[in-house]
C-alpha cells in the first residue's frame, strides 16, 4: 500500500472528530497530507477555487449548510474529480444512508466506529482498495 505523501480532503464540522480522524490516519502507517475544512461549502470553494485536487475525499454525513451527500453530488459534477475516491462516513450504519450513497457515487461508506484503532482498521481496509 503506498499512499505516502497523498493528499486528503476531510470535510468534517466537528473539530474532535478532525482530531480522531487525523489520528487514525497517523496508525495506519501511512504519511499523509491533510487538508480540513469545516463544510461542505468551504470545501467545494476549496477545490473549485484554489485548483486542489485531493487524492482521497472524506466526507461527514451530517453537517450544517450542506450535508454530505449533497456535497459529494456537486463533487462528483466536477470533472477533475469524478475518479477522486469519495468516502461518506457517519455514525450512521442504517443501509439507507449507505445506499444512497453509493448510488451518488461514493466510493466507500465508512460508519465511524468507537475506537481510533477500529477506525485506523477502516481506513487501511479502504485504502488497501484504492491503491
Amino acid at each position: 500500500m503506498d499512499v505516502n505523501g497523498k493528499t486528503c480532503l476531510i470535510i468534517e464540522d466537528d473539530p474532535d472528530d478532525q482530531e480522531i480522524f487525523m489520528l487514525a490516519l497517523k496508525q495506519t502507517g501511512a504519511s499523509f497530507h491533510c487538508v480540513f475544512t469545516n463544510n461542505g461549502l468551504e470545501a467545494l470553494s476549496s477545490l473549485n477555487e484554489n485548483y486542489f485536487h485531493p487524492d482521497y475525499i472524506f466526507i461527514d454525513l451530517n453537517m450544517p449548510k450542506l450535508n454530505g451527500l449533497q456535497c459529494l453530488v456537486e463533487i462528483r459534477k466536477h470533472p477533475d474529480h469524478l475518479n477522486t475516491p469519495v468516502v461518506i462516513y457517519s455514525t450512521s450504519s442504517e443501509d439507507i444512508y449507505i445506499n444512497h450513497a453509493m448510488g451518488l457515487g461514493a466510493s466507500a461508506f465508512i460508519t465511524k466506529p468507537s475506537s481510533i484503532p477500529l477506525l485506523a482498521d477502516a481506513l487501511s481496509s479502504f485504502f488497501h482498495s484504492y491503491k
